[in-house]
């Protein structure tokens, strides 16, 4: 199999059917900004006319609902960068919505509100992943405080529309995974991408780098199925000088060179067991030995992962390691084919003309 060279740049020749600008092509309008989207959760009409009316008229875009259960159905359609929601409710309460929310929407901010402001609920509440605690009444200030912090948690504050610009599509299956993506790229959280090769894994990986607060520092993809394994560990991991027969000079490995950006591991389920042991104990770690090295070296990175294959049989199989896969896997995206958004074939067929 021949060798592919290290992809530290993402270009819409890697992916026939996933979109982009053609390679060298830039696009030279101007970023489209949106508002923040908020989705409030209260059983009290009174409550939710006023926190609409405070959050509008500080320029964000507000959705109000009465239930958990009118919530989660919002969510898909509105696609909110942050929830506040009410503690005690029918139903489902508060700390019911919030699970649910993390379950289906990984890194969704959440803000939970209650007239009932005791120590237990807001030891309860941040223990369950919420965000901010707040009692009603509700102090405008401090709401908006909290909203601001959130916000800028997750990433939205810095981030224009531009981050997915090079995604071509009005599938509302694409629009759905796009969403999750952008939850998720607030957060460190590893993401593991899977769909048919050409679906745009690769360009997606990208699009969570650059909504993410690592968007400054690099991002660099290599192809595990593409390289032998000798020269697979050298560029993941570097190596010294004298480690191996032409190995004249030290040489910093991706994980280094990424440092405080993001690291791709394409196609992650060709990668050789004996190097699965060790990207295991780098991700346990968060230190890399390189080839020929005695001392570890530190790293920042956040990883992202693809692969067409299915890692459940590779693990039947014992060619994939368990351990590695639930580190990996924190959050799964899964890329639908061109077949399940059909309506996208024009759209890309006009773009690329």
């Amino acid at each position: 199999m021949t060798e592919r060279p290290v992809n530290n740049h993402v270009t819409a020749a890697t992916t026939p059917l996933g979109f982009g600008l053609p390679a060298g092509a830039k696009d030279t309008s101007a970023p489209q900004k949106r508002k923040a989207r908020i989705l409030v959760v209260d059983d009290d009409p009174g409550l939710l006319r006023l926190l609409t009316i405070r959050l509008r008229a500080e320029n964000y875009e507000v959705e109000a609902v009465e239930s958990a259960a009118a919530a989660l159905a919002s969510c898909t359609r509105f696609r909110p960068d942050l929830v506040i929601t009410d503690l005690r409710m029918d139903q489902m309460d508060g700390i019911g919505l919030l699970k649910e929310l993390q379950s289906r929407w990984p890194g969704l901010r959440v803000i939970i509100l209650t007239a009932h402001g005791t120590i237990p609920d807001a030891v309860h509440a941040t223990q369950s992943g919420a965000f901010g605690f707040l009692t009603k009444p509700v102090d405008k200030q401090e709401l908006l405080d909290h909203v601001q912090k959130a916000l800028k948690v997750s990433g939205f504050a810095q981030v224009d529309e531009d981050w997915r610009a090079d995604i071509v599509t009005r599938n509302q299956l694409m629009e759905d995974k796009l969403a999750q993506a952008n939850m998720v790229a607030g957060t460190d959280a590893r993401v593991l991408l899977t769909g048919e090769s050409g679906t745009g894994k690769e360009l997606l990986a990208r699009a969570i780098h650059d909504a993410s607060p690592r968007r400054n520092k690099p991002f660099v993809a290599i192809n595990c199925s593409a390289t032998a394994e000798n020269v697979l560990e050298s560029e993941l991991f570097g190596h010294e000088a004298g480690a191996f027969s032409g190995a004249t000079r030290a040489q910093k490995g991706l994980f280094e060179t990424a440092d405080g950006g993001t690291v791709l591991l394409d196609e992650v389920g060709d990668m050789p067991m004996r190097l699965q042991v060790k990207l295991l104990r780098v991700l346990q770690e968060n230190q890399i030995r390189p080839v020929g090295g005695e001392s570890p070296v530190p790293i920042n990175v956040r990883v992202i992962s693809s692969t067409h294959r299915d890692l459940h049989q590779l693990m039947v199989a014992g060619h994939f390691r368990e351990d590695l896969y639930y580190r990996l896997n924190v959050v799964h995206i899964e890329m639908p084919s061109l077949g399940r958004r059909r309506e996208d074939i024009p759209l890309l067929v006009a773009h690329f003309l």
